[in-house]
């Protein structure tokens, strides 16, 4: 079996996944029974997939996202606190799920610039999230490339032994780790288009994912999610990366690829989990609306995208300030992994004392 390559079973459309993964908390403390749950309409609603749209709309929504990134993101979520409020009457209100994904380790700049973007640098900001306790997925990769924005293959290092020895730290602090593509070069020079995936074929695909996972596999780590170099993957590709990941991260760039959609959901064999401003970006942008979201009580998974090398330039001190207010609302990401299981395999009536039921 390729390493990190799962084989689940489909129980129920992706709608019917999408909302017991919404409401798994509620699932789980027994405050919704699942099959009346399911027959509401606003759930039904906010847990609906949309497909994939065509390209001029796509367009038009990247171009509506680039205007007004702070409506995109409250038309995305309106739908999704109008149904726990429709369910939960007064008990809606509850504290975010922050699921926090870090970009990236190595990074994809490392061999270039060791000094500003070296293991040295990110151990600072490590020390600054696991100081406030703060989990989070990290994306990592299995090689770094010489100059990784030029398509012309320059060549790549593997891991080096403090690389190896950080990843060693990281396991032991609460840390997952989600495989990032294999040496982050793009096949584009535009940065328009910059994308490792996209234009592959499926056997170029499956080449690309069962290296960078096989290289990752021989120093022990086995990620259970991706995260799209350059956040861009065809649309196409998603049924080959759910073969590998029970989850498959996005961001403003796969607007392009496959337009604006909720978060999180149940696409095929995986759930989708795209992220977008204001909690995409630097801290100090995020910060507002994590406080927003703190004290609004939305009762929603929240994912966070954060750039460590953003941060470094940034002296790291509003990191330091967002690790602080989010701390006590970020999820745990192998907590967020299982409720995913449950909420695939409609396992809440299986569910055992710590709460994973057939989920492991």
């Amino acid at each position: 079996m390729i390493p990190g390559r799962h084989h689940g079973r489909h129980n129920g459309s992706d709608m019917e996944r999408t909302a017991r993964l919404l409401i798994d908390t509620e699932l789980r403390k027994g405050l919704l029974e699942e099959g009346q749950a399911l027959s509401s309409r606003p759930l039904r609603s906010a847990a609906h997939v949309r497909g994939v749209p065509s390209k001029p709309l796509r367009l038009a929504q990247q171009v509506l996202y680039k205007l007004d990134r702070s409506r995109v993101q409250r038309r995305l979520t309106a739908p999704l606190l109008d149904a726990r409020r429709a369910l939960l009457g007064s008990s809606a209100p509850a504290p975010p799920r922050f699921l926090v994904r870090v970009d990236e380790f190595p990074h994809y700049r490392a061999l270039d610039e060791p000094e500003r973007f070296g293991t040295s640098a990110f151990e600072r900001f490590h020390e600054i999230m696991a100081s406030a306790g703060v989990p989070y997925l990290l994306a990592v990769l299995p090689r770094v490339s010489r100059d990784p924005l030029s398509p012309a293959d320059l060549g790549s290092r593997p891991l080096t032994e403090d690389e190896l020895a950080m990843f060693a730290r990281l396991r032991k602090d609460r840390v997952a780790f989600a495989l990032h593509g294999h040496t982050h070069r793009t096949r584009y020079g535009s940065p328009r288009r910059h994308s490792e995936l996209c234009g592959l074929s499926v056997d170029q695909t499956d080449a690309l994912l069962d290296s960078a996972l096989g290289e990752l596999a021989r120093q022990g780590i086995a990620p259970r999610a991706f995260v799209p170099p350059f956040n861009r993957f065809d649309a196409a590709q998603l049924p080959l990366l759910a073969e590998r990941f029970e989850v498959v991260c996005g961001g403003p760039e796969s607007i392009g690829t496959l337009g604006l959609q909720r978060t999180p959901q149940w696409r095929g064999d995986a759930v989708y989990l795209p992220a977008y401003a204001p909690f995409y970006g630097h801290a100090k942008e995020i910060l507002p609306a994590a406080r927003e979201a703190i004290d609004e009580q939305i009762g929603l998974w929240v994912p966070i995208v954060l750039h460590w090398g953003w941060e470094a330039d940034d002296g790291f001190s509003d990191l330091e300030r967002l690790a602080g207010e989010i701390a006590p609302y970020a999820a745990d990401w192998e907590g967020f992994l299982v409720a995913a299981c449950r909420s695939k395999d409609g396992a809440q009536s299986r569910v055992d004392g710590d709460g994973r039921g057939d989920c492991s």
